[in-house]
């Protein structure tokens, strides 16, 4: 037997290859097929089920593609309805892998249609469960993203702590878990940076799994849920509904524009996309383009700052068009017109105007703020909680083109992340809403809280706040 963990970091997300005797299972592929057909090809295996833990929100399963370039079956759990053919099974169903077995566990919680695939290796123990979002390493996946769903997140939170302690914590302690995401996603609140681990570390280690009643759960999962993304429910509707051929996507997306067309576009109303790194972007773009670099947390700034069904030009670095169109398909975003051939070099040859992004080292930040700047913090708030420089006004990036409102452009900013990726998406966007005297800080927070001087403000980081909530529904 064989499992292969196919993990994406810009995503977090965990799609898996199981495989025995020559037959081989998918579980949760994203929206490009070549590295699990590569895969079964490599190993001299055949793919025979495409299993789906739930109709996911973060992003474009890739199963229907998957399904009819490898004869293979769509298997979702009970109460699915999908819009394409698929088997919809029953809890408790198995289905065999060569001479393992998978068997599906009805797990409603984080979605109704939601369940988990316990594999049975050849000898007949349970060895491994692939959890999706209902069990993440430290987490539990969050109760409010259902499609169309008239119970509340209340509701699903009982739903999920019933499923978590009937289905999943009666397995062995020694039963690995893969759960369908990591740190980083927005499907939980308190993921690990581990991607593996098992049932007995999970019931010591994981904080919704501790001693506790179902209403203790419900509020303790429940409390401090951010808004999702705007494109969760429509990848949610995506997956439930169908989608386009990924090959075709690509070929219609990966349009060469020369500057004139590429300004046609723009006039007509496209965004400008620059997913060029951070340092670079700085040094030069073009006017009114926003940047989320392929280096970060590419697919899920865009998904949460741009609109799903915004038509989009990109600027790339050479080589990165067909990475950057893929990766906004991942997440649905099919509506690129096309990218800037040649790049920024062929604006700059063409004598097009050009703007730059001023940024500085941590210690003239300090200096900055002395002499009056504001410090602007993106971060998520529950960052800030922990620490946060002295004064600080917070806006997460999520919600900053919103609330811009509430900024002077006659005042000076020092604007900071915690390591400069989600500043430099912030200083594109003030940048083309006309903010002038603002600075964004090499580094983020995690350099300017080391700098002598800098004013701080500490206080209790989530899991300190999370284990207070815990003890005072106890007390």
């Amino acid at each position: 037997m064989y499992i292969e963990q196919l993990y994406t970091g810009c995503l977090a997300e965990a799609a898996y290859y199981i495989e025995s005797n020559g037959e081989a299972a998918i579980v949760d592929p994203l929206r490009e097929t070549k590295p699990y057909l590569g895969l079964a090809e490599k190993r001299n295996a055949k793919i025979k089920y495409v299993f789906e833990t739930h109709f996911h929100a973060d992003f474009v399963s890739g199963h229907i593609d998957l399904a009819a370039k490898s004869d293979a079956t769509i298997v979702y759990g009970p109460t699915a309805k999908p819009g394409y053919s698929a088997y919809v099974a029953e809890d408790g169903e198995e289905f065999s892998v060569g001479n393992a077995k998978i068997k599906v566990l009805h797990t409603p919680g984080h979605t109704m249609e939601s369940s988990t695939f316990l594999l049975i290796d050849e000898e007949g123990k349970d060895h491994a469960v692939f959890t999706g979002d209902t069990l993440f390493i430290g987490d539990v996946g969050r109760p409010d993203l259902a499609v169309k769903s008239d119970l509340t997140k209340e509701q699903l939170a009982g739903y999920l702590y019933d499923s978590l302690h009937r289905k999943i914590m009666v397995l062995d302690d020694d039963v690995v878990v893969y759960p369908g995401h990591g740190a980083g996603s927005q499907c939980g609140k308190n993921m690990s940076k581990e991607t593996v681990s098992t049932i007995g570390q999970q019931r010591k280690l994981n904080y919704a799994l501790q001693d506790m009643s179902k209403e203790q759960f419900v509020d303790v999962v429940t409390d401090g849920l951010n808004a999702p993304p705007a494109y969760f429910p429509e990848n949610a509707k995506i997956n439930k509904q169908g989608y386009e051929n990924i090959d075709d996507v690509m070929q219609r997306n990966l349009n060469p524009l020369n500057v004139e067309d590429f300004e046609k576009a723009v006039e007509k109303g496209a965004v400008i996309l620059d997913t060029r790194d951070p340092d670079d972007f700085e040094k030069g773009s073009v006017p009114g383009s926003i940047n989320i670099g392929l280096g970060g947390q590419f697919a899920v700034w865009v998904g949460t700052l741009i609109n799903i069904r915004q038509n989009l030009v990109l600027v790339t670095a050479p080589g990165k068009e067909e990475e950057s169109v893929l990766r906004l398909a991942r997440v649905g975003f099919e509506q690129v017109k096309g990218y800037l051939k040649g790049g920024v070099e062929a604006w700059k040859e063409a004598g097009k105007e050009w703007q730059k992004i001023k940024s500085v080292d941590p210690e003239i930040s300090l200096q900055m703020i002395n002499n009056g700047a504001e410090v602007l913090d993106v971060r998520r708030n529950t960052e800030t909680e922990t620490e946060h420089v002295e004064g600080a006004i917070n806006i997460p990036l999520m919600e900053l083109e919103n609330k811009l409102g509430e900024l002077d452009k006659n005042k000076e900013y020092v604007v900071h992340c915690a390591g400069g990726y989600r500043s430099m998406i912030a200083s594109s966007i003030m940048k083309s809403n006309g903010f002038k005297d603002f600075a964004n800080v090499y580094g983020g927070f995690d350099k300017m809280k080391n700098v002598e001087g800098m004013s701080l403000v500490a206080g209790k980081c989530p899991n300190q706040l999370r284990q207070e909530k815990l003890e005072s529904l106890k007390a």
